[in-house]
């Protein structure tokens, strides 16, 4: 008995459906896969984007900028100085002797003329009073050969005597003289070391040292006291060669101490040695300062700031420099906004900042502290300097 395999018409259409339902599922598959690979194309796209994006943000450089300024403002000098009295002297007695008295001591303010010390000089008493002996003999001789002259000329007038005998006693007449002028004149040069037993002030001040005690021996050698003039005082700073010319007599000077803070004093450049010391290569120069109330005291170490006169020279702070295979080097922006390497000529130092002799213009824009790394053609991003917020006023 044979079978026919022909299947009937209902499962011929069940066929068609499954395989269609299968079509359709697979386009679906197909879909769905090709959108996934899509957002995955389209996502690594942004991705890739965003990273070029970071990496150009990244590798962006931010500066901050300086102009170059004109030297024409000056420059301040600050050097160290020692305070001196404007006259200071050892006072001395020129009359050897033994101290008697002293009347002022160490810091006593005197006036000029005011009394200081007094020295027994009793060799020096001896001594006036040996030369008024002899000056009293030697008057009485004058005296003397005075009457001779007389005598001898009236015995001439009668022809007694000779012409050479009258004239030898007119030349001991002469001589007789001239002794008591030489008497005279001891006696009056051991008046004035007389007196010198009183020790006086040359000038007014205030005396700053006492090398005596009563009974000390005295010679001309020894001084008795250290006075000095403290208004106004005196100091003088050693001035390096490279900035000599720029300090002229009547420029201000400003002196600091560092014991009285908050404190400063105004003076004036005095005068200049107008030469360079050719053992250190400086010129001294001589500052007056006015110290009315007696705040400073000589002999302290001082600052003193010198405005020294303009120089012309083109100016840049320090932190602008590269230092380099090719030299000192400036940082300057174009206006693209692109680093240039600009080779320049260094003059003065003065610290925060630096003279340019060669290579800029007045004009140029520099990077301030330029890192190692900048080169030739950079892009740089200029920040702003923050400004501080206003401060807005208390409610009551």
């Amino acid at each position: 008995m044979s079978v026919d395999s022909t299947l009937p018409p209902a499962d011929d259409a069940q066929r068609r459906r499954v395989s269609r339902g299968a079509r359709i599922a697979l386009i679906a598959v197909l879909v769905l896969l090709a959108l996934g690979a899509a957002r995955t194309v389209i996502s690594r796209i942004a991705s890739a984007r965003n990273l070029e994006q970071g990496a150009a943000q990244g590798a962006l450089q931010y500066v901050r900028t300086t102009t170059v300024k004109s030297g024409g403002a000056g420059q301040t000098l600050t050097l160290p100085g020692t305070l001196q009295g404007f006259v200071q002297a050892p006072v001395s007695s020129r009359a050897g002797g033994y101290l008697r008295r002293w009347v002022h001591d160490i810091g006593s303010r005197v006036q000029q003329g005011d009394l200081l010390a007094e020295v027994e000089t009793p060799e020096l008493d001896q001594q006036l009073s040996q030369a008024v002996a002899a000056r009293n003999q030697t008057a009485a001789s004058l005296e003397l050969a005075r009457t001779t002259v007389e005598r001898w000329e009236a015995l001439r007038k009668r022809d007694a005597v000779s012409q050479q005998e009258l004239e030898e006693r007119r030349s001991a007449y002469t001589q007789a003289r001239a002794n008591l002028a030489g008497a005279d004149a001891n006696v009056e040069r051991l008046k004035q070391l007389e007196s010198f037993k009183r020790v006086v002030a040359p000038f007014s001040g205030v005396i700053t040292k006492r090398n005596v005690d009563i009974g000390d021996l005295i010679d001309s050698n020894k001084p008795l006291f250290l006075l000095s003039q403290t208004d106004p005082l005196r100091v003088y700073v050693n001035v390096p060669q490279a900035y000599a010319q720029l300090v002229k007599p009547g420029q201000q000077a400003v002196v600091t101490q560092a014991e009285i803070r908050g404190r400063s004093f105004t003076g004036q450049v005095a005068r200049t040695a107008a030469s360079i010391d050719a053992s250190n290569r400086t010129m001294q120069v001589e500052v007056s300062l006015p110290n009315k109330d007696g705040a400073l005291l000589p002999g302290a170490f001082v600052n003193v700031a010198l405005a020294a006169a303009p120089s012309g020279a083109l100016t840049v702070p320090s932190n602008t420099l590269l230092f380099r295979s090719q030299g000192v080097l400036v940082a300057k922006l174009d206006a693209a906004g692109k680093v240039q390497l600009q080779p320049v000529r260094v003059g003065r130092n003065y610290g925060e900042t630096v003279e340019i002799l060669e290579g800029l213009s007045g004009k140029e824009s520099l990077v301030l502290n330029p890192s190692d790394s900048l080169a030739h053609g950079d892009k740089v991003q200029v920040v702003a300097d923050a400004k501080p917020a206003a401060s807005t006023p208390a409610k009551p």
